[in-house]
């Protein structure tokens, strides 16, 4: 049976969703920033961590599009270690950010029905959605392309609107411009909060055997994604700013107050506050379709059980991994928002560098690979293209070393302690396969 696969205008909207899910979690930078620095941050980092990433992914995702994306390329580049080690770094990142998606669902809902919410019931409603989006995942990657592509046009539209009202009201509002009413502009954690908010570029590439002319397909989805990311997130930030609302009045999750501030009312407010809860959902169930192909494809090298790569009749998907994953995502339901960034900024910023690294390897050691496309500069512009997300990771690591994350075995530790922790866990995992005589902790680069 041909299984439906993923065009163009659907693989933006669920790269949309992985990377930005809409304009949400910008508010924190906003506060701490004002807005001019919050629109400088907002356009110097799609700049030096949002374009590189992307460039990278276009050539990789074009000239191997393989199911398991930038598993599969760095395993190829650099061998079973170091595709283990991918792998291990992005499967282990994704339980804290599959975590953050319920938890701002939830955070919306609670502003219509605080009760609702309330004691446990918010986890609960977490766990419920985790598994609306796993049934939905089995029925394969050309529905929740669909379906992420209507929801990015439903949670985008009151921002429109918002930006549009912003505008015909300029100088309507109290208050003043750049850092008005902000005691301190804390401009490293407003950097980290933007690289989570523009984090997630090769989420997509690990159902490239599942889209529709990937060779073509990604260069073009990733261009259309990089200015549509970037678009969505300054302009609502800047049409406020014209109607000089204080920046100090911006706290998480506050679009709504926003919208009430600048005299959209209560229906503006509730359109956002639906946008957001769109926006949780569509990026959580996006990103379900992105993470579950990574152990199925690592199953398939002898690194998990093999039952993971099992895979749906009619739709394709694998659903055993589907729902393993989604229940290893229910751990993390109940950690605050900020942990939850630090920790997926470390782990998923390091698994980015390896993806930096397999680009320039295989430019050695594969110079005949066809690539479709490439990145400009030869081999110069490979390796510089993957400096500045370097310099981006080590402010991550930085401020990681000042973020508590709480107690293990009765011991205080902060996000970098637990990030190293989970780092060592994987080589220590690695080195178990070989003891066991895995088939990929066997294999070895191609060209080696």
């Amino acid at each position: 049976m041909t299984q439906k696969k993923v065009t163009l205008w659907p693989l933006v909207g669920a790269i949309y969703l992985m990377v930005a899910g809409g304009p949400f979690g910008l508010e924190d930078i906003v506060g701490s920033s004002g807005y001019l620095g919050a629109i400088l941050i907002l356009l110097i980092t799609p700049v030096i961590w949002s374009l590189p990433t992307a460039l990278m992914v276009s050539e990789l995702s074009s000239a191997i599009p393989e199911d398991g994306g930038y598993y599969r390329w760095v395993h190829r580049a650099m061998g079973g270690f170091w595709g283990f080690q991918e792998g291990w770094l992005s499967l282990a990142g994704s339980i804290f950010d599959m975590a953050i998606y319920p938890t701002l669902f939830v955070s919306y809902l609670s502003r219509v029905s605080p009760g609702l919410t309330a004691g446990g019931r918010g986890i609960a409603i977490g766990v419920l959605l985790i598994a609306v989006c796993a049934v939905w995942n089995v029925m394969g990657a050309s529905a929740v392309g669909q379906g992420s592509l209507a929801m990015t046009v439903l949670l985008l539209a009151p921002f429109v609107v918002l930006a549009v009202w912003a505008g015909m009201h300029a100088g309507a509002s109290a208050g003043g411009l750049g850092a008005a009413g902000v005691k301190h502009v804390d401009l490293l954690a407003g950097m980290l909060v933007a690289m989570w908010n523009y984090m997630g570029w090769d989420n997509s590439t690990t159902i490239a055997g599942e889209v529709e002319r990937p060779q073509r397909t990604y260069p073009m989805a990733m261009a259309v994604g990089v200015v549509l990311v970037a678009v969505t997130y300054v302009v609502p930030i800047g049409a406020v700013a014209l109607t000089g609302l204080d920046a100090a009045k911006w706290t998480t999750g506050g679009w709504p107050d926003v919208a009430r501030a600048i005299g959209g009312g209560g229906w503006m407010a509730a359109a956002l506050i639906g946008a957001g809860m769109i926006g949780a959902a569509g990026t959580l169930n996006a990103l379900t379709m992105s993470y579950s192909r990574l152990p199925a494809a690592m199953a398939e090298d002898g690194f998990l059980p093999g039952v993971l790569a099992k895979r749906h009749v009619k739709s394709n998907a694998p659903w055993v991994a589907v729902m393993s994953c989604a229940g290893a995502w229910a751990f993390c339901l109940g950690m605050s928002f900020s942990k939850l960034i630090m920790l997926d900024v470390l782990l998923t910023g390091l698994s980015i560098l390896l993806e930096f690294a397999a680009l320039v390897v295989l430019r050695v050691r594969e110079p005949g690979l066809v690539r479709p496309y490439r990145v400009p500069g030869g081999m110069a512009g490979a390796v510089g293209i993957g400096l500045a997300p370097l310099g981006l990771l080590v402010m991550a690591v930085i401020r990681n070393d000042a973020e508590p994350v709480g107690k293990v075995f009765g011991v205080q530790v902060n996000a970098l302690g637990l990030g190293v922790g989970i780092v060592g866990l994987g080589v220590c995992v690695w080195a178990a396969f070989c003891a066991k005589g895995a088939k990929g902790a066997q294999s070895t680069p191609r060209g080696a």
